[in-house]
């Protein structure tokens, strides 16, 4: 029986991906300190297969990783500091702390030994420079480079994850260990905290409906490459063994959408069409980060949820927890 451990695992994308291992026959153990703010929920709250296979020990993946060595088949490491552009924007250097998270993991895999170690990056870790609007263009993944200029990243956030890819590269070359890395996009799904944007402005607009105007954060022109967390999680499981030691992969779907658009579809399927307008005082990122997908189809990977099935489940959701309030008032 395959065992895999799984840092950062009752985060948004920790857990869809724990339900998957488990689905999959894994033995899975799971390390998460549960840090407010991060979105990450105790597996009492999401956990529902079989507790025989699924262990979970609430605390910093650090602690776990200064006991003695277990063997593992997949390391999958998601543990980091992340929340939303307000938290990126607020606590840079709380962020910060990832670097320190990620020199450990690489560390302690060094003595571990594990199978295959699988780092989380994030489209944050791609050159700011190429998401500007005087120069902007779909990211590829050899736009990150370590045997060549290294652009400036996204935040300290985006420094971490640039760094951890860097590490990957020295334990691949220098300690011959197998590792991959992938860099998520913008990922989401029904049960995603709402100090993202894609439920929050789904949650707002719920509220809002029938105003004749609503308002996005930033110029609301800033575009971004949103993808549902099944195919996010698909797309892993199909490529985990297929990509070469030290390889990154996308997880995107080449489509860019402005906040104003989205805010724009997701009124109409709520019944209304207020306008749309940004609110400066707001931050909002860079202007266009959106993934080019070529490697992804190279290895027969098409996202399956559209945008607008994916605002349809959001909705969905959202209204079906509404209703035991609406009751209970």
């Amino acid at each position: 029986m395959a065992r895999a451990l799984v840092t950062g695992g009752c985060g948004f994308v920790g857990r869809h991906l724990v339900r998957r291992l488990l689905a999959e026959g894994l033995d899975v153990v799971c390390v998460d300190s549960l840090v407010a703010g991060t979105g990450a929920l105790h597996p009492e709250l999401w956990q529902r297969l079989q507790r025989s296979r699924f262990t979970f020990y609430e605390e910093d993946c650090r602690t776990f990783f200064s006991r003695p060595p277990e063997h593992f088949d997949y390391v999958f490491h998601l543990a980091a500091l992340v929340g939303g552009r307000l938290m990126l924007e607020t606590r840079a250097l709380d962020v910060a702390e990832d670097l320190a998270v990620d020199a450990e993991l690489w560390q302690w895999a060094s003595r571990a030994k594990p199978g295959s170690v699988i780092f989380f990056s994030s489209s944050a870790a791609y050159p700011v420079s190429l998401q500007t609007v005087a120069n902007h263009q779909l990211l590829s993944e050899d736009m990150i480079n370590f045997d060549a200029a290294v652009g400036v990243p996204d935040l300290s956030y985006g420094w971490a994850k640039l760094t951890g890819e860097y590490l990957m590269k020295l334990y691949v070359e220098r300690y011959g260990r197998r590792a991959i890395a992938y860099r998520p996009f913008s990922g989401y799904g029904e049960d995603q905290d709402l100090a993202y944007p894609f439920p929050a402005i789904c949650r707002r607009l719920l509220a809002e409906k029938g105003a004749s105007e609503v308002f996005v954060w930033g110029s609301g022109h800033q575009c971004r490459d949103f993808i549902h967390i099944s195919d996010c999680i698909e797309f892993i499981w199909q490529t985990r063994e297929l990509l070469p030691d030290g390889a990154s992969l996308n997880l995107s779907t080449g489509i860019a959408t402005s906040f104003i658009a989205l805010a724009e579809t997701i009124s109409r399927q709520i019944g209304w069409q207020p306008a749309v307008n940004g609110r400066s005082n707001h931050p909002e990122g860079v202007f266009y980060r959106c993934g080019d997908t070529a490697l992804q189809r190279s290895y027969g990977l098409t996202p399956l949820v559209g945008l607008e099935e994916g605002i349809a489940r959001m909705l969905a959701y959202l209204q079906a927890e509404q209703a035991p309030y609406a009751l209970a008032m």
